[in-house]
This record gives structure tokens, C-alpha cells and sequence, in this order.
């Protein structure tokens, strides 16, 4: 069951925001939560955990989404400073961007967290950090697929992994390196990795990877990761569509809220397992760190690690997977 609760760290890493301000006369604290692809179900349940904390906290938090667009992060910040934010929480689209919005909320004198996705400024340094691990998680899902590969009995020589990801954001690239080299321990064989670049959505991960199941038509056997479930669900949709049996995949998401509803539907399907990763539990967190600050003047801890764990079709309710 995964935990509710998330370890915070203060032993590494540099708090780059200013020192707080003080909470205005009146009492009132607004903070905004600026996230990129907003609509995607992990950053919907990650706004709504967000929503509930400052309710609980007596807060008010403005939720605005940043699509993919870095240039809307950085006009949204401006907007944010401007109307009088006390603290803001950011998942950058771009992560090239970071020694901007660290440098705008410095001057703003306004305390800034990074969630998901790790920001640093022009020296390194990172932004106070609330999310995941990157490779542990990748950690997990190669462990996982290679616990699978090893129980199905396949072999190396029919068997091809297909790793989606985009290519240019670390954390992506963190969890898919992690994911590799647990796989080749867990599974004690050599499988070949095709590393598939995406824009982290379904359908991008759909149709880039299609040209590769195409161009490999000797493969029996598909094991399929990436950085988050769009990535892998939207391959081994591409793999039912290339008419590969459920049983000759080996799909392990990451998240979770897709992988689950072929689960939900009780569909024979190629997504075996996933990582479950809480958004909603990112967002409690980020709000509450926020709050310490702007109200109590307690420092933001350099890293906020939110727990994960591994499920399927027969545990996935139980550890509390919210399947919509």
C-alpha cells in the first residue's frame, strides 16, 4: 500500500528561493501551482490533492496550466508575481528554463518549490524539490519487467524492449537508465533496447512507436517501459494494433492511472503491472511545504521523495489507485 505520507530531506542540495516574506496583514496566503500538461491525469489528481491541503490549510491556491509551452511558465510566473503571490509551486515544461523561474522568484522575494520535474539555477544549484525519485522509479519498473520476462520463460533472442520517452527531459532519462539496467539484472539476460523519443503523451508514443514494430517483425516477444504510463500504454496499444498477443507483451507502466483501466475493464491485456505514483500526494505535499514557509518561516527542505510500489489487475484497488 503506498504511503501517504512523503520524506523529506534536508541533507543535500541548496534552497535557492529568497527568504520568505511575511504572510500579508490580513492573514490572506495565495500560492499558485503553475503545472505543464495540465489536463494529464496525473497532474489532474496532483491539482486536486493541491486543492484539498489548502482548503485543510486555510488557504487559497490558484491551479494554471502550462500545456507545453515554456514561454507561457514564464509569462504565468510574471502574472503570478504580479497579482501578489506569497509562494508558488512550478512543473517547468521545459527544464532549460529553471534559472529563469528561479531568478524571477528570487527577486520576487517569493518562496518557489519545484514539483516533478528539478529545476537549477546559473550556478547548479537546484530549487527546493518536492516529487520522485527518477531512478529509483526506473529502478522499480526495469526490476519488475525483468521479474516478469524471467517468469514468462522468454528468450533473449525473439525478445526486443521498447523504452518511450522524451528524450530531452532528465527525469525521463533518469527513469528509463534505471529501468535498463534493473532489467538485465533482474532478467540475467541481454534483451536489446529500442529507445523510442516522444513527447510523453499517448498518441506520440502510438505513432513513433508503430515504425519500430513495423520494421521488426521477427520479434515474438515485446517488453515495453517508459517515462510515464501515456508513453507506455500508447505502445502497446501500437503493439495490439500491430496484432502482437497480449501474452507476448510485457508492458510496466509508470503511474498507473492508465494502465489501470484496461485492469478496470477486465480487457486481456499487454499492460501486466505498473508503478504507482500518487499526484495527488505531490500536491498535498508542495502545498504544505509552501505554507511552512510563508506562515511559520520554516525552511523548505531541499528534496520532498514521495513513496511508490508496484501494481497489477489484483492489487491496484487496494493500494488506492484512483482508475477514472
Amino acid at each position: 500500500m503506498i504511503s501517504g505520507a512523503l520524506l523529506a530531506s534536508c541533507s543535500s542540495g541548496k534552497d535557492t528561493a529568497a527568504p520568505q516574506q511575511q504572510a500579508p496583514a490580513n492573514g490572506k496566503i495565495t500560492l499558485y501551482y503553475l503545472q505543464k500538461q495540465g489536463d494529464q491525469q496525473y497532474f489532474v489528481e496532483q491539482a486536486q490533492g493541491a486543492q484539498e491541503k489548502a482548503k485543510e490549510l486555510g488557504v487559497e491556491l490558484k491551479v494554471v496550466n502550462l500545456g507545453q509551452d515554456a514561454n507561457k511558465a514564464i509569462t504565468e510566473l510574471d502574472a503570478a508575481v504580479a497579482q501578489g503571490a506569497n509562494g508558488v509551486a512550478i512543473v517547468v515544461p521545459d527544464q532549460a528554463i529553471g534559472p529563469q523561474v528561479i531568478d524571477k522568484a528570487k527577486s520576487a522575494g517569493i518562496p518557489l518549490i519545484a514539483s516533478d520535474d528539478v529545476i537549477k539555477d546559473g550556478t547548479g544549484a537546484k530549487a527546493p524539490f518536492v516529487g520522485f525519485n527518477g531512478s529509483q522509479m526506473g529502478d522499480s519498473v526495469g526490476t519488475e519487467a525483468g521479474k516478469l520476462f524471467k517468469a514468462a520463460g522468454w528468450a533473449a533472442a525473439d525478445t526486443k524492449i521498447i523504452s518511450a520517452f522524451k528524450q530531452d527531459l532528465t527525469v525521463c532519462t533518469d527513469r528509463v537508465n534505471a529501468a535498463k539496467s534493473a532489467f538485465a539484472k533482474a532478467a540475467g539476460a541481454d534483451v536489446p533496447v529500442i529507445d523510442v523519443g516522444t513527447d510523453n503523451s499517448p498518441v506520440d508514443a502510438q505513432n513513433k512507436s508503430g515504425a519500430v514494430i513495423g520494421s521488426n517483425p521477427g520479434v515474438k516477444h515485446w517488453v515495453v517501459w517508459g517515462c510515464n504510463d501515456e508513453n507506455e500504454t500508447g505502445v502497446v496499444t501500437a503493439l495490439a494494433n500491430s496484432g502482437v498477443q497480449a501474452n507476448n507483451i510485457i508492458g510496466v507502466g509508470l503511474g498507473a492511472y492508465l494502465t489501470c483501466k484496461d485492469w478496470a475493464a477486465g480487457k486481456d491485456t499487454g499492460n501486466k503491472s505498473a508503478l504507482y505514483i500518487s499526484g495527488a500526494e505531490v500536491g498535498r505535499s508542495a502545498i504544505q511545504v509552501l505554507v511552512d514557509k510563508v506562515k511559520n518561516g520554516k525552511e523548505l527542505p531541499a528534496e520532498t521523495i514521495a513513496k511508490t510500489t508496484i501494481v497489477n489487475k489484483d492489487n491496484y484497488k487496494q493500494a488506492g489507485v484512483n482508475c477514472t
